[in-house]
């Protein structure tokens, strides 16, 4: 609470709350200077409280996420150690709206995002397409959303997002530095960013990104969990 609790540290994290942020795209929401903010990136960094990933798609950028985890854990047992009463009860989503999670090729992160949203919330209208959508789905979707999550998904190919343009969404969250990086009309659609890798770039083989997949869809799982819908 303490690290948290100084202005420009809490304007960061505020901005990193609705979506992952590159630098100058913080340097310019709060209007401080770029070493300045740089600074306190790196005091919430060594606190757990954010996080850092190259962008996939210019090497040279780097966005930044809330651990959204980590902060509901220390800032739930501060409210704590204040009154008993104010303890967690942990991370809620209620249904309603309609949502769609865009990657490049439709094949791994998206389709695993969409499956996890739907599992986890009633009523919720979820889909997911791809810039480029790749020739099948990975095989991996299916075998960690069954082995992890308990999921059976039906296989299917992925969808293009001019499969989906017509289609009005009240929250659009790009899951690929590559979509999020080339500009796109999402309408009245909030629209948030995760900076994700391809689970299955990592190796070359299914068996050995298996991995990977499993890291990934822990991590959807986890930032799902905190969607507000």
């Amino acid at each position: 609470m303490r690290m948290a609790a100084h202005p420009l540290r809490w304007a960061l994290m505020t901005q990193l709350a609705s979506s992952d942020r590159r630098v100058r795209e913080l340097v310019a929401a709060v209007a401080e200077p770029q070493s300045l903010v740089s600074y306190h990136l790196r005091l919430l960094r060594a606190a757990g409280l954010i996080d850092a990933r190259r962008s996939n798609f210019d090497g040279r950028d780097s966005y930044y996420h809330l651990r959204l985890d980590r902060c509901a854990a220390a800032f739930g047992d501060a409210a704590a150690a204040l009154h008993p009463a104010l303890a967690p009860t942990g991370p809620r989503a209620s249904g309603g709206g309609a949502v769609l999670f865009l990657c490049t090729g439709n094949s791994a992160r998206s389709p695993m995002a969409e499956a996890l949203l739907r599992h986890r919330v009633d009523g919720v209208r979820v889909t997911s397409a791809g810039s480029r959508p790749a020739p099948r789905t990975h095989p991996n979707v299916a075998r960690v959303l069954r082995e992890d999550f308990g999921i059976d998904v039906e296989p299917r190919r992925p969808r293009s997002l001019d499969a989906v343009a017509a289609r009005s969404f009240d929250r659009v969250v790009t899951l690929c530095d590559k979509v999020r990086e080339v500009p796109c009309d999402h309408g009245t659609a909030v629209t948030t960013h995760w900076s994700l890798p391809d689970p299955s770039a990592s190796a070359e083989t299914d068996r050995a990104t298996y991995p990977e997949f499993r890291r990934i869809a822990k991590e959807l799982d986890t930032r799902i969990g905190f969607l507000p819908l």
